[in-house]
């Protein structure tokens, strides 16, 4: 038996998906409606006068509109309702899906950037540390990601292929479209591992820097050094478990969508359900970036705090979004004890 029968004749096992990952999707979704909701009501009450809050935003747009996409996720996935609802899903808010995901993670990226300048280089004059040049990136990155995403919507054009009332979206996709599809995979696996790069060239300079910091104050304080070196390495945190499974994950299948390159059907369902796994894996980046926010921007954490407590903000000292609170902490560690010249001047 070819190749070709074969694949014609594996079903794909949707037996646990089609019950398990609904579920899993649908407290996601609920989870991150809140916390995305929150977030941006408190962060658009915050005055865009540094790249990093310009920069945080944006990711919280993007997560909102990813959230924003599970729900037909979820029925689709549960095969509920007609195969027009599939193959919606396919065509336009699963193309939302991913794009969503890949500019929160080159959102990442530069907040990443931003604070190795910030930190590291805190008076060097630099073009990126500008507002107006962050609100210039931000809208490239929406921009270049949109036309890149949209011939996924342009090349699906073809007539839907029910089987036993299951669709693929593969099967809705010209043949440029699925050269489209496995080019632009692989044009994933740049931006995420270029990413990831970055980030970490920035934190381990920028960990080096809180090395200093730390030495130089000659500060006995534990507490704040190890809550520090947490907050520096918290991005790297969330960024590395969400993403990294599904890119190990997502080339295999890919080509098994575009090139049959399993012939077994049980290797090609192993691939559709690890692709599956990893995916939510992914989407839980919209509840885990809320994290960032907290740990990482003192204004948001000082506006959330007043916000649970009903308490109004403490007007002694004036809030300063441009200071990260990496920034406030390896000031105040520069700080203890006054070490004549050797502070870090923050």
């Amino acid at each position: 038996m070819n190749t070709t029968n074969m694949s014609i004749k594996c079903v794909r096992d949707t037996s646990v998906t089609a019950v398990v990952f609904p579920c899993l999707y649908s407290i996601l979704f609920i989870t991150a409606l809140i916390l995305n909701s929150l977030a941006a009501w408190i962060f658009f009450t915050i005055p865009s006068t540094s790249t990093f809050v310009v920069f945080l935003k944006n990711v919280v747009v993007a997560d909102l509109l990813m959230t924003l996409t599970i729900p037909l996720k979820v029925l689709s996935d549960a095969g509920v309702g007609s195969w027009h609802l599939r193959a919606f899903h396919c065509r336009y808010s699963g193309v939302l899906f991913y794009l969503t995901m890949y500019i929160s993670i080159l959102l990442l990226g530069l907040i990443s950037l931003d604070r190795y300048l910030k930190i590291v280089r805190p008076f060097g004059k630099c073009a990126l540390q500008r507002v107006c040049v962050g609100q210039v990136l931000s809208v490239a990155v929406w921009v270049v990601m949109f036309f890149l995403a949209l011939p996924n919507v342009i090349l699906s054009d073809q007539p839907p292929q029910v089987s036993e009332g299951r669709l693929k979206c593969t099967s809705m996709k010209s043949d440029a479209g699925r050269m489209w599809h496995e080019a632009i995979n692989y044009f994933s696996q740049v931006v995420f591992w270029g990413t990831l790069a970055v980030m970490v060239v920035c934190y381990t300079f920028i960990s080096k820097k809180v090395y200093e910091s730390y030495k130089a104050s000659k500060s006995r304080s534990q507490t704040t050094i190890r809550r520090t070196k947490s907050k520096v390495f918290v991005v790297v945190g969330v960024f590395f478990i969400c993403f990294a499974p599904f890119h190990f994950a997502r080339v295999p299948y890919t080509l098994t969508q575009t090139r049959s390159l399993v012939s077994h059907c049980q290797g090609q369902n192993a691939l559709y359900i690890a692709k599956e796994t990893t995916l939510w894996l992914s989407a839980t980046n919209v509840c885990l970036d809320p994290l960032i926010y907290v740990f990482l921007c003192k204004v948001f954490r000082r506006r959330l705090t007043a916000t649970f407590c009903r308490k109004p903000l403490h007007t002694g000292t004036p809030e300063s979004p441009t200071v990260t609170s990496t920034q406030m902490e390896m000031s105040q560690l520069a700080h203890t004890n006054k070490p004549s010249g050797n502070g870090i001047p923050l």
